[in-house]
């Protein structure tokens, strides 16, 4: 499966789940909550989705155990260290071709910020 975080599409195929998840605690374990460890996780470290991959795939694949249809999220800090609260966070279920398409473009080193936006987030359109 593909999930697109930021402007980095990531493969979760095989992403190995923390021991400490097993069913009952993921059963548990809310939307919400997961939302707010994503906010933490990229307040302490704005290019999550960059620097430590492993991680950013780890998050990803919670996102999609609560909410199967998400399959892109966008968490932008504005500054390094910043308050959780501060994180802001978008949710989007992009179509297969949509994804693929993306895969694609960051195969052949062809995907950044600005296509990211573009195609998904429309953050900067006018």
């Amino acid at each position: 499966m593909l999930f697109l975080l930021n402007d980095v599409v990531l493969r979760l195929d095989g992403v190995a789940m923390d021991a400490k998840l097993d069913g009952q605690r993921m059963q548990r374990l809310s939307f919400p909550a997961i939302l707010r460890m994503g906010q933490e996780l990229f307040a302490r470290e704005p290019l999550l989705h960059r620097t430590n991959p492993e991680r950013a795939r780890r998050l990803c694949a919670l996102i999609t155990a609560k909410a199967p249809m998400i399959n892109a999220a966008l968490f932008v800090a504005p500054k390094l260290d910043c308050s959780p609260a501060e994180v802001t966070v978008r949710f989007v279920a992009c179509q297969f071709e949509v994804m693929a398409e993306l895969h694609t473009l960051q195969r052949d080193g062809g995907l950044d910020a600005v296509i990211a936006d573009r195609k998904i987030w429309r953050r900067l359109a006018a």
